[in-house]
């Protein structure tokens, strides 16, 4: 690969010395490092944003980027949303060829303006403005100066001048301009400058700026891009929005302003207060209290998404959502919070960055780093956790969506850090029971009976009730990994416990599975779980491994084999364990049957970059040994009986 890329690299600067230099973003004018490993070179990036009082601020963001392949095209592309809060008042646009000459002009006939609405919003006030050249002329330049206006400070934009791999940067700057008496926040990651501080008519003005900086190549299992490159998150201070005020300059502090967005929108109508206490009043245990009531909303609410102006921060009303039986995020969990508080019950109202992997907010720096708002039920010995935007998971339950992260729990004092519950080995368990039978054709015939626990439902479960009978069927064919074979039954039961499972029923048909070879059989023991692929080798890893999703899984697998026939060559028992996880198999013959066990646990981590080749033969380990054969052998009397 890396002859490959040298290769490439090498043609690339032939050609480019062949191109006159003669416009200012000549592709000849790149250095030649930038273009190692490079799709796309960001040449020049300037983004000023500067805060005109608590509740105004103007972004002016000017970039240019040479595209180098097709493979890059998506950074050619310009695309901004606006709102009621947020207005892109200018944009102007270029294309260049390779020698920096101008081609064409974008006029503003040719920004689109587009709904920014998702399927399941009901009303969004978010449009786009978008626009693309469609060039395919490879390498070719695009230079966009664009002018955002907020009418609100509460969040910054961040500065990452490398937003993806196999981008390098020539040069990149961001300057945050304030009044002098302002004071505005921010953290640094991978970048070891101080910012160059000027004033100037009551204005100070903070810059930073990087050039020279290589492309990233991605490596598996890499932490997160933040974690890897340089990059910046501003915050304010004192800010506004709407006519609420807030101050960040603390957790606490922030969990006052949302905490105001909120307050007074908690009252319920007669009819549902009745409903609350017929439900619940003669209910002792409390626990039994919250998931009564919560499967009362999840019943009667559905989600859709509301962004309208400040209605994209502040929920809509208890009784609003009562009468309407809708609502998002924001407005359900300040329903449940209402019902809750009518029937005695103490919640927060929590905001969370939600997402399977999501990466989590700074917890370090106050500030709008969420998406999504739950509900944290504290109880004298115990916690429950509420998502209220489902109508089919249950009360206790996150799932991988919100759990195991910081979130932000708000009530009248202001905000608080707590984790989210984290499932790990023993709750995300799986475990398979295979009966099967080997025909003297090749074909199997096996039973499954296979429970999935926590994490390891989470997807089931969203098919489960998101999904036609004949939809599942086609979902378990692409998930089987055999030839030819047919699903004769399939059903499934459903645990709704704060710790969920699932049961699954199995009936499968497999023509071939084993390979038949004069009088031997060669069939593989492990059926169902074996790891899909093998990890590729690295010497020369530069980051951190990150490998998240603890789990186990457990086989238990009995093979009935075809009469006359013994074992000739059986696979030895395996055992490997290490930082990354642990693996156990092994197979016997006990009354013509293959008795075949297996067990595999993930581990979840952050591991120096100098143990990858230890992962890689850990994970070959396993891939080998999950397809390790039995030879079967036709005994000598039968075949003369035959």
């Amino acid at each position: 690969m890396k002859k490959a890329a040298l290769t490439f690299t090498a043609v690339l600067i032939l050609v480019l010395d062949a191109i006159a230099d003669n416009g200012e973003y000549a592709v000849s004018g790149i250095p030649p490092a930038l273009l190692k490993n490079a799709d796309a070179v960001l040449r020049v990036e300037e983004l000023r944003f500067e805060i005109l009082s608590t509740k105004e601020a103007i972004q002016n963001y000017h970039y240019v980027i040479t595209i180098l392949n097709d493979n890059a095209d998506k950074w050619a592309e310009f695309s901004e949303y606006y709102d009621k809060l947020r207005e892109v008042s200018s944009v102007q646009g270029y294309l260049y060829d390779a020698a920096g000459n101008q081609l064409k002009k974008m006029k503003m006939k040719d920004l689109e303006d587009i709904s920014g609405v998702e399927d399941i919003s009901l009303m969004d006030d978010s449009r786009v403005k978008r626009h693309n050249f469609y060039c395919k002329n490879y390498p070719y330049t695009v230079e966009y100066n664009v002018e955002i206006r907020y009418r609100h400070t509460l969040f910054f934009p961040a500065w990452r001048p490398q937003g993806g791999e196999r981008i390098s940067v020539e040069k990149s700057r961001v300057t945050i301009v304030c009044p002098e008496d302002y004071q505005f926040r921010y953290k640094t990651f991978h970048y070891t400058g101080e910012p160059v501080i000027t004033t100037e008519n009551k204005k100070r003005s903070s810059a930073w700026a990087v050039t020279n900086m290589p492309a990233i190549t991605r490596e598996i299992y890499q932490p997160p891009l933040r974690d890897v490159t340089t990059g910046i998150i501003f915050g304010p201070t004192g800010f506004q929005l709407g006519d609420y005020k807030g101050n960040m300059q603390s957790w606490q502090d922030f969990g006052k302003f949302i905490y105001a967005l909120k307050q007074g929108r908690d009252a319920l109508p007669p009819n549902i207060k009745s409903v609350v206490h017929e439900l619940s009043d003669s209910i002792r245990d409390e626990k039994k209290k919250i998931r009564v009531l919560y499967e009362y909303m999840q019943k009667n609410t559905r989600y859709i998404s509301i962004q309208l102006g400040i209605g994209g921060w502040q929920p809509f009303d208890a009784n609003s959502v009562a009468t309407k039986s809708y609502g998002d995020c924001k407005a359900l969990s300040n329903y449940m919070y209402s019902i809750l508080k009518e029937a005695g019950i103490r919640s927060s109202y929590t905001m969370v960055i939600a997402g399977r992997n999501a990466n989590g907010i700074t917890e370090d720096f106050p500030s709008q780093q969420f998406n999504h708002v739950i509900l944290f039920v504290p109880m004298k010995e115990d916690t429950m956790w509420l998502e209220c935007t489902s109508q089919t998971i249950p009360a206790g339950y996150l799932g991988g969506f919100t759990a195991n992260r910081y979130a932000l729990a708000v009530d009248e004092t202001g905000g608080t850090l707590v984790r989210t519950p984290k499932y790990g080995l023993k709750e995300n368990l799986q475990l398979k029971k295979i009966n099967a039978v080997l025909g003297e054709d090749a074909a199997l015939h096996v039973k499954v009976q296979s429970t999935y626990d926590a994490m390891q439902q989470d997807e089931l479960h969203m098919l489960i009730n998101g999904l036609s009978r004949e939809k599942l069927k086609e979902y378990l064919h692409d998930q089987l990994d055999f030839a030819t074979y047919d699903i004769s039954s399939f059903n499934y039961e459903q645990n709704k416990s704060s710790l969920p499972a699932i049961d699954e029923s199995l009936d499968i048909t497999v023509s071939n599975y084993a390979t038949i070879t004069g009088k031997r059989i060669f069939v593989v023991p492990n059926i169902l779980t074996r790891l899909h692929s093998k990890l590729p080798a690295d010497t020369e890893r530069k980051y951190d491994i990150e490998q998240g999703f603890e789990y186990r899984d457990i086989d238990t697998v009995e093979i009935e084999i075809p009469k006359g026939y013994g074992p000739e060559a059986m696979p030895q028992d395996i055992a490997t364990a290490g930082k990354f996880g642990k693996y156990t198999c092994s197979v016997r013959l006990k009354d013509n049957r293959l008795i075949y066990y297996r067990s595999f646990e993930q581990y979840e981590g952050r591991f120096p970059a100098k143990d990858y080749n230890d992962m890689v033969k850990f994970y070959e380990t396993v891939y080998k040994a999950d397809r390790n054969k039995v030879v079967l052998i036709k005994n000598e009397s039968q075949l003369k009986e035959n």
